[in-house]
């Protein structure tokens, strides 16, 4: 009887109060406290209940189409980079939804590990996004102070009936052009002599090694079930739902390291 009180609550529940959360910083505690649950047993494997459209979102910031974005301004000015620090943060803001929408919108009928990885992701993004608020607030800004797009929700909207074409855009396409930027990016904020902002990117560079290699490993098991190449099924998903997504420069050695090798996107690349 005590087992089953404790497990009242279902994953499902869990993922969908995650994503009917607006606050940010009560979404990013949210998070941290299902991923909490599911890993100590106080959640029952079961869906019950179906995920949004769309969660939640706070009235700031304002949400543009992309090619409205202000320009950032000079390189390397405090402007820039709280500019460049709050588009981050409305990055991980996102992508904690985009995580919990995975494990409770596909994760019926796949094992346990499947929830295990993506609550676990959810639960780096919560912590990636609290880490970048925290930094905005130090240097006399906040999250929600400037306007954001909401680019990768649409992405989410997009794949929200195929659990293939959700790995493939967003874990292998999206956060595997993070590998590629974010290097570029801790330099300039140590040529900058913001050496606090550089290790946060550093940390969330090295964490995002291993979402883009949770969501390559899925993808993989997904093809070895509907016995289709992977790397053949992947470029036929990117060119219908994202076409020139994958462009150079590259950073071969974060996306091998993840699992996604040259096979995938080395003859996908639109031109520099």
């Amino acid at each position: 009887m005590a087992l089953r009180g404790a497990q009242s609550r279902t994953i499902a529940q869990a993922c969908r109060a995650v994503l009917l959360t607006a606050n940010p910083r009560a979404k990013a505690m949210a998070a941290r406290a299902a991923a909490r649950a599911w890993r100590g047993g106080r959640l029952a494997h079961r869906f019950d209940v179906a995920m949004p459209d769309r969660p939640a979102r706070p009235p700031e910031p304002a949400l543009l189409p992309p090619s409205r974005m202000p320009k950032r301004g000079r390189a390397g000015s405090e402007r820039t980079r709280i500019a460049m620090l709050h588009a981050l943060a409305h990055i991980e803001y996102v992508a904690i939804d985009l995580a919990f929408d995975c494990a409770g919108r596909f994760g019926v009928g796949r094992p346990r590990g499947f929830i295990d990885d993506w609550l676990s992701v959810g639960a780096d993004e919560a912590m990636h996004f609290a880490l970048l608020d925290r930094r905005l607030h130090a240097l006399g800004s906040r999250y929600g102070a400037l306007p954001a797009h909401d680019g990768l929700w649409s992405t989410a909207e997009k794949t929200g009936g195929d659990c293939a074409a959700r790995l493939a855009l967003v874990p292998m396409a999206l956060e595997a052009r993070g590998l590629d930027v974010t290097p570029a990016t801790v330099a300039r904020f140590e040529a900058a002599g913001d050496d606090r902002s550089a290790r946060i990117l550093s940390r969330i560079y090295r964490d995002e090694i291993r979402h883009v290699s949770i969501g390559t490993r899925w993808f993989e098991t997904l093809c070895r079930e509907r016995s289709a190449n992977a790397a053949d099924l992947w470029k036929t998903l990117i060119a219908a739902y994202a076409p020139g997504v994958v462009k150079p420069p590259f950073n071969d050695s974060a996306r091998h390291a993840a699992g996604l090798t040259l096979d995938y996107y080395g003859t996908l690349a639109a031109p520099a």
